[in-house]
């Protein structure tokens, strides 16, 4: 089976692309954040090798996702992109993951989880291309814009200035 691996040295080269591409926006993403893609955890608990790939594959793409569809990193940016991928895969871990996690929020945050991010997330998640069957790796020095186009991405709503204070989060 031929599989996608998205790690450091894979994406080394996207520091040297402009910030209008994938490449660029992703290396400048990461970077902004500390994230590595070579730190994400294996797979443990799942002994199908096929699953175990799907599974992989799904947490390596997330920060991708996380660019194309400008979705912060704050709690309601991460509970969407779940909330989305849930749409886009089927995997229950990422029901599970928001099903569990709004209840952290306060009852006003989780109102506006439930009136604007939730929404989004299946409009978008149904709106969007089949994003798990693409080999993102041959798309990194397009341009972040025609992609979005050519693959039906609609960008998330951004979170009110409140909370990007409060949650320190960055865009």
């Amino acid at each position: 089976m031929a599989c996608h691996l998205l790690q450091d040295a894979a994406v080394a080269h996207c520091w040297e692309l402009p910030a209008n591409t994938f490449g660029g926006a992703y290396a400048r993403f990461m970077g902004q954040r500390r994230f590595y893609a070579d730190d994400r955890p294996v797979v443990r608990l799942v002994d199908d090798e096929e699953l175990a790939y799907v599974v992989a594959r799904a947490r390596e793409v997330h920060d991708l996702w996380h660019v194309l569809f400008d979705c912060h990193t704050n709690v309601f940016g991460e509970l969407a992109l779940k909330a989305l991928e849930f749409v886009q895969t089927g995997l229950p871990m990422a029901g599970m993951a928001v099903a569990g996690a709004q209840f952290k929020l306060s009852p006003q945050d989780r109102q506006l989880l439930w009136t604007t991010y939730l929404p989004w997330a299946a409009q978008a998640g149904l709106r969007s291309a089949d994003l798990m069957c693409l080999y993102y790796e041959q798309h990194l020095q397009e341009d972040l814009q025609e992609l979005r186009a050519r693959w039906r991405i609609t960008p998330a709503p951004q979170p009110p200035a409140r909370l990007l204070l409060r949650h320190g989060s960055r865009p």
